[in-house]
């Protein structure tokens, strides 16, 4: 094993202060040890006083720890007779073979001289404060004039350094009060000639009018850095540590003590920690820890702070920073509280920062550190554009110009320190993988002027086509916003079909995208541009312009309802009917009917598209689907629209009754299937209809549709102008209501008629009401008033006997009162007789 080297140290002098050294792979001199210590002891190398030899052993004082060690003198490598009591050596702990105890062994002598003044600062003037390591004895009674008794050690740091320094009896001051290993001491540096130990007059450092230190007189300063339920913890400005506090200690209302506070306090030793205690706060801006150089000095990065929060905190400054100064390469550490931003950051980025001095340990760190943009152009790295499109409480998301997915951000990633983006910002970005999600982020973002971003390029050249499907705008759109085309979300979609190069193409186009006071129709000939998304280089058109207006086609189709002034029309292709107002029809309306055959052209206003120049057409004109002979029953699984107006489709649908768990054959049927038009049938409705015959391999329709209604009779209550109600009450106390349309054959009703009619609900609102009515009599005429005056002077009188009618007279054929007039003829003229 080779002899243990030591850094920076000059040749042994007795009784001077001592460093409590770094270990280091190679050092500048060696002791002059002749032998390799014994290799029985832990490896562990440590420090330690002479505290006391006897005859063939004596005892090791630690100064890491209290703890005394037994040594005997084979372990100590060197000439014993010159060691003395207060010389430092350093050692390794092992065990007495025999008694198990722990005892010092591989002991070498380290050397005594310390630092000289010029070399470490040294607090001359001012008090500092120590731990004693080794009590100095006073001289013994018998001693010569003059002898200063046993050297004692004082343990004093500074700047992360020990210096072990000696004192003797005679440099107590004070009260005569005993010292013990481990107390608190304050002291002077001394390193004049005048000093107590007779043999230091070399310069070197010892410690005079030592005296034990009361710490709850002495006042520290400090901020509070942490605070917790019922304590926090204060960074001290004299010290580089923290300190531990109870709020029962702060003298104030606690809930005034905040992070950042500036506050003074004594320290008090409890269970063997220091604790801050009498705590009051400070006028802001009285405890600065660090000085701070005006000059800015640029570098570039050269270690990053990981993301990883959870990291170990055992270096406060895991950041490095690469600069140059007077032509030499240097590197400066930085935490991540010297960021003026908690972006990401890379290597290599260029940055811009001040140097800042800690005042408690002179140790120097970057700070106030300002990233410079023109890292992106040294990087090369891939920026992209967007706009802020959803903002929340602390993140938001952005909509890409250059791709489909909207990219998640954190306000922390802005370049610009505590920045509140708004919806509609345009930024610039970089895409990096999430740490702990590993999803696509934002981040290193960039705010833009307005303007800057677009998500679309226009080709320069223009192309003509026809309009195939016009567009609608959402504003004027009949359909709920949920089920416009998500593609655009800003209306339906309109096509144009158009030729290059002999191919056909079919692009389309938005509202948006066409001249409001020019808006082209369905067969218009336009002109426009070729517009490119670069997200998904998807093709639109823009600045289109008619070139040519096409003549309105003129189409065919059915009366599928007739209402007071408007109606709507059912379209050949039975997928849609279209509303027409009668104010469009050429004739009197009074004389359509459902079913009658119409021509017509259609035009879009206010986004909906309505009938024009309506035109009733000869029955036969249009040529209607023959029908099968055969008849099936069935039932309604899907009514028609105008039944149920939440539904999308304009078909309704029957389903045949099938045997056992079969599952019927469904057909589409319309206004036109019904064999009464102004049946109303709702889901569930049992129905008997026939098939047409498929033209050119169509679909087969539901023909000649009638329902199997439950009829119901009652009598007409009352009469309200175009409505009224029915004495039949489907909810408890409601008479049912019915519309005068409802009335079949223009039959005129008045209150008492009694009707056969349908009962039937209302698919959105839920309500009943009456259809298909049919009057069967008339109303009786009312009683004459001599009767009605009799039957209100019977008084009932409950002790009199009474008639009951139990059963009503009817006639033979079971009709009440007789269908033959018994009204007796009028007797005939009576003839002049001739005188």
């Amino acid at each position: 094993m080779a002899s243990p080297q030591w850094k920076n140290f000059q040749p042994p002098n007795q009784d001077g202060a001592i460093l409590a050294f770094q270990r280091s792979s190679s050092y500048d001199g060696e002791c002059s040890v002749a032998q390799s210590p014994p290799a029985q002891g832990n490896g562990i190398r440590e420090i330690g006083v002479i505290g006391k030899l006897l005859f063939s052993y004596g005892f090791v004082q630690c100064c890491n720890r209290q703890e005394r060690l037994f040594f005997h003198y084979s372990q100590y490598q060197g000439d014993i007779n010159q060691a003395k009591v207060g010389d430092l050596v350093e050692f390794e702990q092992g065990v007495d073979r025999r008694t198990g105890k722990a005892i010092a062994v591989a002991i070498y002598a380290m050397p005594q001289q310390a630092p000289v003044q010029e070399e470490y600062p040294v607090l001359s003037n001012d008090r500092v404060i120590g731990t004693v390591i080794i009590v100095a004895q006073p001289p013994p009674k018998h001693a010569k004039p003059g002898e200063a008794g046993q050297v004692g050690r004082i343990q004093y740091e500074s700047s992360g350094e020990s210096f072990f320094l000696p004192y003797t009896h005679k440099d107590l001051v004070g009260p005569l009060t005993r010292l013990q290993a481990g107390d608190k001491v304050s002291l002077i540096m001394v390193t004049d000639k005048s000093a107590t130990i007779s043999d230091s007059r070399t310069g070197a450092l010892q410690a005079q009018d030592v005296q034990k230190f009361d710490q709850e007189l002495q006042r520290f300063h400090g901020v509070v850095c942490s605070c917790k339920d019922s304590f926090g913890f204060i960074e001290r400005a004299d010290i580089v540590s923290e300190i531990f506090f109870h709020y029962s200690e702060y003298k104030g209302d606690i809930n005034e003590l905040k992070l950042g506070e500036d506050v003074e306090f004594s320290v008090q030793d409890r269970n063997g920690k220091e604790v801050a205690v009498n705590i009051t706060r400070l006028p802001e801006g009285s405890v600065v820890f660090e000085t701070l150089d005006e000059k800015l000095v640029r570098g570039h990065i050269k270690k990053v702070i990981g993301k990883n929060r959870r990291q170990s905190t055992a270096d406060p400054l895991p950041g490095r920073i690469s600069y140059k100064e007077n032509n030499e390469e240097k590197d400066i550490q930085y935490g991540e509280k010297d960021l003026l931003g908690i972006f990401t950051l890379h290597e290599n980025d260029l940055v811009e920062f001040t140097v800042a001095t800690d005042k408690r340990d002179q140790m120097q760190h970057a700070t106030n550190i300002d990233f410079l943009p023109e890292s992106f152009k040294i990087s090369q790295e891939s920026r992209e554009t967007g706009l802020v499109a959803v903002v929340k409480d602390g993140f938001g998301f952005i909509k890409c110009a250059e791709r489909e997915a909207r990219m998640f951000f954190h306000f922390s990633e802005f370049l610009i320190n505590s920045y509140m983006p708004k919806v509609q910002d345009e930024v610039e970005f970089t895409v990096s993988q999430d740490h702990s999600s590993s999803r696509p982020v934002a981040t290193r973002i960039k705010t833009l002027s307005k303007g800057s971003i677009s998500f679309e390029t226009v080709l320069l050249d223009k192309y003509t086509g026809l309009v195939e499907k016009e567009a609608i705008s959402q504003r004027n759109s009949t359909r709920s916003p949920t089920k416009i085309t998500k593609e655009n979300g800003v209306g339906e979609v309109g096509e144009i079909k158009y030729d290059v190069d002999g191919e056909s193409n079919i692009v389309k186009f938005l509202m948006k995208d066409v001249d409001i006071r020019n808006v082209p129709k369905r067969g218009d000939k336009v002109e426009f541009q070729i517009c490119e998304q670069k997200r998904n280089s998807v093709h639109t058109a823009k600045n289109i312009r008619v070139i040519s207006r096409a003549a309105p086609p003129r189409l065919r189709g059915f009366i599928a309802t007739l209402k007071e002034n408007f109606g709507f029309i059912e379209a050949l292709d039975r997928d849609k009917e279209v509303f027409f107002h009668y104010s469009s029809f050429d004739g009197d309306p009074n004389e359509l009917e459902f079913g009658d055959e119409l021509e017509y052209s259609t035009t879009r206003k206010n986004g909906k598209v309505s009938a024009e120049s309506v035109v009733k057409l000869p029955l036969g004109s249009i040529q209607k689907a023959e029908v099968e002979e055969k008849e099936y029953e069935g039932k309604v699984i899907r009514p028609l629209r105008s039944s149920n107006p939440e539904q999308d489709e304009y078909a309704g649908v029957v389903q045949v009754n099938a045997e056992g768990e079969e599952v019927g054959q469904t057909y589409q049927f319309t206004v036109i299937s019904l064999l009464n038009k102004q049946e109303f049938l709702q889901k569930g409705d049992p129905v008997t209809f026939k098939l047409t015959k498929s033209m050119n391999n169509g679909p087969q329709y539901a023909a000649g549709l009638e329902a199997k209604h439950k009829i119901v009779q009652s009598r007409v209550e009352s009469i309200k102008g175009q409505f009224g109600f029915i004495s039949h009450e489907v909810e408890e106390g409601k008479k049912l209501f019915f519309h005068m349309s409802e009335v079949g054959g223009g039959t005129e009703l008045q209150a008492g008629d009694i009707v056969e009619f349908v009962v039937i609900q209302n698919q959105r609102s839920g309500k009943t009401s009456a259809c298909s009515i049919r009057k069967i009599s008339d109303a009786q005429a009312p009683r004459p008033e001599r009767l009605l005056s009799r039957l209100k002077s019977i008084s009932l009188d409950e002790t009199q006997p009474r008639v009951v009618v139990t059963r009503q007279p009817r006639a033979p054929d079971g009709t009440q009162g007789f269908t033959l007039d018994r009204t007796p003829p009028p007797p005939p003229p009576q003839q002049e007789v001739a005188a």
